[in-house]
């Protein structure tokens, strides 16, 4: 009989069953949304960073917000020159527009286009009403239980410090970009 293939990550025995069980199960969430975010990217022509620069514009927007190439770089922790090509590709394929800053004449604003909205929309709209639901059926206790183990899981992710170079860099990378860690 053959054993089941290991998943890379798994740093726990089998007296740490019930963690290892709910972090595979975290795992598997992270893994899904990476899919979701994958496929929305490859629908909408776009890499990861204007997939994310798009996500900021329509936040910006539904808040009201003026959102100049400067913030948004600020935002996506890339440089100026990155961002003014980011936005070049996003104006040419129809993702979003420059138009004077209402504030201030010496500065422009970023927006995304309707178009965008409405595939932003179409593409995660079913996603987001499951999700929501997901969430909405939820009793109290249970929202609460999830929101202290998710409250405690980005604070212990958060505190972890690169450690500087190691002789296994490459694995370690490898690892958390499958999901391994």
């Amino acid at each position: 009989m053959t054993q089941p293939q290991e998943r890379a990550g798994y740093w726990y025995g089998a007296e740490q069953a019930a963690p290892s069980a709910l972090l595979d199960l975290l795992r598997q969430y992270r893994e899904a949304e990476q899919g979701m975010r994958r496929r929305t990217r490859v629908s909408m022509n776009m890499g990861e960073t204007d997939l994310a620069a798009v996500r900021h514009l329509l936040a910006a927007q539904r808040h009201h917000h003026e959102m100049t190439a400067g913030e948004l770089a600020d935002r996506l922790q890339i440089s100026t020159a990155s961002t003014t090509a980011l936005i070049d590709r996003l104006v040419r394929r129809g993702h979003a527009k420059r138009e004077q800053h209402p504030g201030d004449r010496r500065s422009t604003r970023v927006v995304p286009t309707i178009a965008t909205d409405d595939d932003v929309r179409a593409t995660l709209g079913s996603m987001h009403r499951g999700i929501i639901a997901v969430a909405e059926s939820m009793t109290p206790e249970e929202a609460s239980a999830v929101s202290r183990f998710l409250t405690g899981m980005i604070e212990a992710v958060s505190a972890v410090e690169p450690s500087g170079s190691t002789s296994r860099g490459a694995d370690a990378s490898e690892a958390t970009s499958s999901g391994g860690v």
